[in-house]
């Protein structure tokens, strides 16, 4: 099999870090956005399957197709946005398997009908940029709110990023992790009876669509997963000169997100910084071989959906303080990329400061969560700081 010819160790060590990195640095704001729907441990185990099995597929068939690197992640920002209205809005499970399949008809639609590119290009990249870091900004908060209750752990974890980050940044979250657990072990804070070794068993819950979870739910994720991942995604493949077709992946990842939504798969998209791993240089000095790259790192995400049960256990295992600290301190990086790409431009930097605050407010107005009305109170200022502009002009 030519794949196996191309193969070399350092493209299966790029798929490994893809994984490694991907996985540490955002599982825990999936875990924690299925616990915002009162997810039983069965249900989150079945989400560890479905999106195992989802980005892994969906990277390794295409890739080996196409023999060239397919990337395909869970969205990070659109589980942030979901643990957040969720919790907000108190949706149940069922409401929220029906706000997934709604949000992955519209990506369906978006790479059939190719208007992805045009109908994203309306929103500001500030706007979409201010949303995301909105969303995230408060897991941030909580890695240091975290203190108040596990001070000795928060300051280890803050200070073992900080170092790391300067000497090794591509490991900064992976190393961070490793003391983290290996300190709460040692203070026996560790629920160690919560890890089952066994197959992950995926768990079917009936879709319920409600007006209320299709507004707060499945448009902020699509707008999310659509403008913060997908386009970034594109960047990356751009930026590293494979020429993919596009358009056939996203409708691809719409698909898979509709079958696996009932099971917790609830929206898979581009990945950006796992895929500039796997594309670039250091995966494989041959362009043409990258691509074993990224099957790697597909199958390595099929085996983890398969074992989801030791996930799950793992996460339950481990205190809330160090779930928290460690999602915070992943995302650090996108908060900052987030916030300086929103507030980068004066034309658009107060109706990008709007969109960040109404969004981290949290307001829910009519049942309707914080990361919708930050979008369209963005939009509104910019409408009328774009016709007052144009007004002043005229005369």
């Amino acid at each position: 099999m030519q794949f196996f010819k191309d193969l070399s160790l350092s493209a299966f060590t790029a798929g490994f870090v893809a994984v490694l990195v991907g996985f540490t640095s955002s599982v825990a704001i999936v875990f924690q956005a299925a616990q915002a729907f009162q997810a039983t441990p069965a249900q989150i185990t079945s989400w560890m399957w479905a999106l195992g099995l989802g980005m892994g597929l969906c990277s390794l068939v295409p890739s080996l197709l196409l023999r060239k690197p397919v990337m395909v992640a869970w969205s990070t920002p659109g589980a942030a946005v979901l643990a957040t209205a969720g919790l907000a809005g108190g949706f149940s499970m069922a409401e929220a398997v029906g706000a997934f399949m709604v949000c992955a008809v519209l990506i369906t639609l978006a790479g059939v009908t190719r208007w992805f590119e045009r109908a994203m290009s309306r929103i500001p990249m500030e706007i979409a940029a201010a949303l995301l870091a909105g969303v995230l900004a408060r897991f941030g908060m909580q890695a240091f709110a975290a203190a108040q209750t596990a001070l000795p752990l928060v300051l280890l974890m803050l200070g073992t990023y900080l170092v790391v980050r300067r000497l090794l940044p591509r490991y900064a979250v992976v190393i961070t992790l490793a003391l983290a657990i290996g300190f709460v072990a040692l203070r026996g804070e560790m629920s160690w009876s919560a890890i089952r070794l066994e197959l992950a068993m995926p768990v079917f819950t009936a879709p319920q669509f409600t007006w209320s979870a299709a507004i707060s739910l499945a448009l902020p994720l699509f707008v999310v997963t659509m403008a913060s991942q997908n386009l970034s995604g594109v960047a990356v493949i751009r930026a590293t000169g494979y020429d993919l077709p596009v358009s056939r992946l996203i409708t691809m990842t719409g698909l898979a997100t509709l079958v696996l939504a009932p099971f917790g798969g609830y929206a898979l998209n581009f990945s950006a910084i796992t895929a500039a791993i796997c594309m670039g240089p250091e995966a494989h000095p041959d362009h043409t071989k990258r691509y074993t790259a990224a099957v790697s790192c597909g199958l390595l995400y099929v085996v983890i959906g398969i074992f989801g049960a030791v996930v799950t256990g793992l996460l339950t295992a481990f205190p809330k303080e160090l779930v928290v600290a460690i999602a915070g301190l992943a995302l650090l990086g996108t908060i900052g990329n987030g916030l300086a790409a929103a507030l980068q431009g004066e034309s658009h930097r107060e109706a990008a400061l709007i969109t960040f605050l109404v969004t981290l407010s949290g307001v829910v107005v009519a049942g309707v969560g914080s990361a919708f009305w930050g979008v369209a109170a963005g939009s509104l200022a910019l409408f009328v700081q774009q016709y007052r502009r144009s007004q002043a002009e005229s005369v």
